[in-house]
């Protein structure tokens, strides 16, 4: 018995003193990443882009710092500029304003560090890649959408209400929106709504109240303004379907909208695999393998398959 105690045990510390360097020369071979988002933490669309961050980092062993900047884009600027000074292995970044990276990017690009844009994408910086939709053909695909089905005709008005009016995602989606409502005559207008889910609520269901009669859609710009439908309509009186909406769709708000009527069809952007396939191509470049392509995802869901996304988002719940 002593010796077969004596015999595990020795087994057990020769596996240990195998175990110990390699576990010491993974964790020194671990590299650091930086994830920065435009969005707001209270955004339910961005926990999903952060889960994907999350879920890379656990699956490859490597460090990835995220932070949040709700718009603001001198921060976001200057944590580009912090994960350049620390010598980072790779960045993945959204694009707060068309244009305001520009100079960021040069410089992750001069310290040759690679830098992968996700989510909103921006031509004029020099992004090593990008992940994300197509925020011009997101939007028009909604507004083809609304007129294909005759929801929208020559001469109706659209309301369009988005969290950030001027930020790069709203001002791509309406230019794709203008591409199809322009020729039909058919205008629109577009309103703040703010990042704060009360405040959404409340200025909605004011400009809902004030303009009820004009609306002949509406197209929510972003997840919180499209997420916070049935509570606005609730709020007004406005009975599910009264008024066709189509919109983004990444948060269980919208899914269940969906399903009970409240919204006719959302855009599913991917958002934990946006961020998996953007920090794998940052890694990639990083070892010497640049990536030569934009990676676009995206897919315009109804009732029929709105539980579907709802169970992604929901753990299945």
């Amino acid at each position: 018995m002593l010796k077969r105690r004596f015999a595990a045990v020795l087994v057990g510390v020769m596996a240990l003193t195998l175990v110990l360097p390699m576990a010491a020369t993974a964790q020194d071979d671990s590299k650091t990443f930086y994830w920065i988002s435009h969005g707001d933490p209270a955004d339910p669309v961005w926990t999903f882009f952060l889960d994907g961050a999350n879920q890379w980092a656990e699956d490859t062993g490597n460090k990835v710092n995220t932070s949040f900047h709700s718009n603001d884009v001198p921060t976001h600027q200057e944590a580009v500029r912090a994960a350049i000074a620390a010598g980072a292995d790779g960045i993945v970044t959204s694009s707060p304003d068309p244009g305001s990276l520009i100079e960021v990017v040069a410089e992750a690009n001069a310290a040759g560090i690679p830098i992968i844009n996700i989510n909103t994408p921006d031509p004029t910086a020099n992004f090593d890649a990008y992940v994300g939709t197509n925020n011009v053909e997101v939007g028009r695909r909604w507004a083809q959408y609304l007129v294909d089905n005759g929801h929208v005709a020559e001469g109706g008005f659209v309301w369009m209400p988005v969290e950030v009016p001027g930020a790069t995602y709203g001002v791509q989606e309406e230019e794709g929106i203008a591409s199809v409502f322009e020729p039909l005559g058919i205008t629109w207008e577009v309103t703040e709504a703010g990042l704060d889910q009360a405040e959404i609520i409340t200025l909605m269901s004011d400009y809902l109240l004030a303009n009820r009669d004009k609306i002949d859609a509406m197209i929510g710009l972003g997840d919180l303004v499209t997420g916070s439908v049935q509570r606005v309509w609730d709020q007004v009186g406005v009975e599910a379907g009264e008024i066709p909406v189509v919109g983004w769709g990444n948060s269980p708000d919208t899914t269940q909208e969906i399903l009970d009527g409240y919204v006719l069809a959302g855009m599913w952007q991917d958002p934990q695999m946006t961020s998996y396939l953007g920090l794998s191509l940052a890694a990639a470049a990083e070892s010497g393998i640049p990536p030569g392509f934009d990676i676009l995802v995206g897919a315009l869901y109804e009732a029929d398959t709105a539980a579907i996304y709802h169970a992604i988002m929901t753990g299945g719940e």
